[in-house]
């Protein structure tokens, strides 16, 4: 489970180096948009030395390569997947372009003897994946969707706007492909980090229609969307109360209970399980 995935360009030594301090549940290394075409080679080998020697503890190390239409991402996927990583992020995924990433990290894993299975994150950022996101998020090692926006607004030829209205349908599009497959449903980054409450209301908006994470362009938005994508402490104390009757009423073989005057089925239950489970993990209890 993801709250933030921060962006970090490959080719700034500064920010790889506190790549772990920013408090973001995953960081993004990215070789693509954020490096220019004559900085590519140098760029995927200072990550690679940079993995080496910093392994960064228990934050999720993303990768986002360049395209699989072109050499380079196949460049990328032979310098960098190790054992080092995590998950890569697929630019511009498609059905296809997905199948072929699972096919070559399959086969990269095999000649290196890896110890891990690398997970993928496939973008959601053309007008023909956001039809296809329900095949692609049933692909074997795809554990989370990000919709990229700014990329999908210009396929759709629209402008990008504050409310976003013009991304709803492949919002609520790739929320469901997410859920459907119990993997992460990941928000488009919020691009104008001078509009502080633009950026929450945008959060706030994408938590409400069932995203569970967003990514970030800059550390200063972490800790905004860190807040707003962990249960609140009112959720977190209703789910206690649900969970503490439940047990209840399997000692004393009770089928049917209530908290708080309002009788708890079984979708009520699962909630409140993964409310806790996520409180845990961010150690909210």
């Amino acid at each position: 489970m993801r709250r933030s995935l921060l962006f970090i360009p490959s080719n700034t030594p500064a920010m790889l180096q506190n790549a772990d301090v920013f408090a973001a549940d995953a960081v993004i290394f990215d070789l693509e948009d954020a490096v220019l075409l004559s900085e590519k080679d140098a760029a995927l080998n200072l990550l690679n030395q940079f993995l080496s020697l910093f392994p960064l503890g228990s934050v999720e190390k993303v990768v986002r390569i360049n395209g699989l239409d072109s050499s380079l991402g196949f460049v990328d996927l032979t310098t960098i997947v190790t054992d080092k990583i995590d998950t890569i992020m697929l630019p511009k995924a498609t059905k296809e372009m997905t199948l072929l990433l699972v096919e070559v990290l399959r086969k990269i894993e095999k000649k290196t003897k890896m110890t891990k299975k690398i997970g993928i994150i496939p973008i959601i950022e053309k007008a023909s994946s956001v039809l296809e996101v329900a095949d692609i998020a049933k692909i074997e090692r795809v554990n989370g969707l990000l919709l990229g926006g700014e990329d999908l607004a210009t396929d759709l030829e629209v402008q990008r706007t504050e409310n976003g209205l013009e991304i709803l349908f492949s919002r609520q599009i790739v929320i469901l492909a997410a859920k459907a497959n119990q993997i992460d449903a990941i928000d488009t980054p919020y691009t104008n980090t001078t509009n502080q409450s633009g950026f929450e209301s945008d959060s706030e908006f994408a938590k409400s229609l069932g995203m569970n994470a967003k990514a970030c362009i800059h550390p200063i938005q972490i800790e905004t969307v860190n807040k707003i994508f962990s249960p609140k402490v009112s959720e977190i104390e209703y789910a206690l109360k649900v969970i503490a009757a439940y047990e209840a009423a399997i000692l004393e073989k009770r089928g049917a209970f209530s908290v708080d005057g309002k009788m708890v089925d079984k979708p009520v239950i699962e909630r409140a399980q993964k409310v806790i489970e996520k409180a845990k993990l961010w150690n909210l209890l």
